[in-house]
């Protein structure tokens, strides 16, 4: 299973940690950051992997 949305397709990014102190030998370490993602049900029976952005608009269009 992917960590991608199915809606927007939103993935993973890569972020460096900020140092103060940062030079030759304290570089900034990777980190690898990933979407927040939830199970919903879109349609009947149909279960997706979307990102909260995706839910939150989706619940606004609903109304």
């Amino acid at each position: 299973m992917s960590r991608v949305c199915q809606i927007c397709g939103k993935k993973s990014i890569m972020k460096r940690k900020l140092n103060k102190l940062r030079g030759k030998y304290n570089p900034t370490p990777k980190k690898r950051k990933y979407p927040n993602l939830q199970w919903v049900y879109l349609a009947p029976g149909k279960r997706v992997l979307a990102c909260t952005r995706c839910i939150k608009t989706l619940s606004k269009t609903k109304r």
